[in-house]
């Protein structure tokens, strides 16, 4: 597996940001899917010992992002649907999971899963994403060029 490019300043990936997940996504050619391993954080908790909601969807946004960067189509989000299937506390270690499923016009569609170490899906995920504008574009390849 390789590890897929990422911006060092990113809240979820980047090794610069002191106040972020530090995840780390790899690519699986075999499979075509996007992958990362991450420990729910107590620091990321929305009620005691359980993990924020709004971390996982992010996390599940990052990893159906990351499944097309990792081939070479740079993509902003239109549109996510989350479902979650179980709650998530802290301490348990989640495997994400992420691979594009199609086009449909100029959106690319994907679908994520993050799963417990106990094999439990606890929640799923649909995106479509999009091409940016030519000057933004040019913004997010810059971003991880230069990491």
């Amino acid at each position: 597996m390789r590890e897929i490019a990422k911006y060092s300043g990113c809240f979820v990936c980047g090794d610069d940001n002191a106040v972020g997940l530090g995840a780390k996504f790899y690519f699986d050619e075999t499979t075509r899917t996007a992958v990362c391993d991450i420990t729910a954080d107590e620091s990321y908790a929305g009620y005691k010992h359980i993990f924020h909601g709004g971390i996982t969807a992010t996390l599940l946004d990052e990893i159906m992002i990351k499944a097309l960067l990792a081939e070479d189509i740079f993509v902003v989000t239109a549109e996510m649907a989350v479902r979650f299937k179980r709650p998530v506390f802290t301490g348990d270690r989640l495997r994400f999971e992420g691979r594009s499923v199609g086009r449909k016009g100029v959106l690319y569609l994907t679908e994520g899963r993050a799963v417990n170490d106990k094999g439990e899906t606890v929640a799923t995920a649909n995106g479509k994403y999009v091409r940016p504008a030519t000057d933004l574009a040019a913004k997010l390849m810059e971003s991880v060029a230069n990491d």
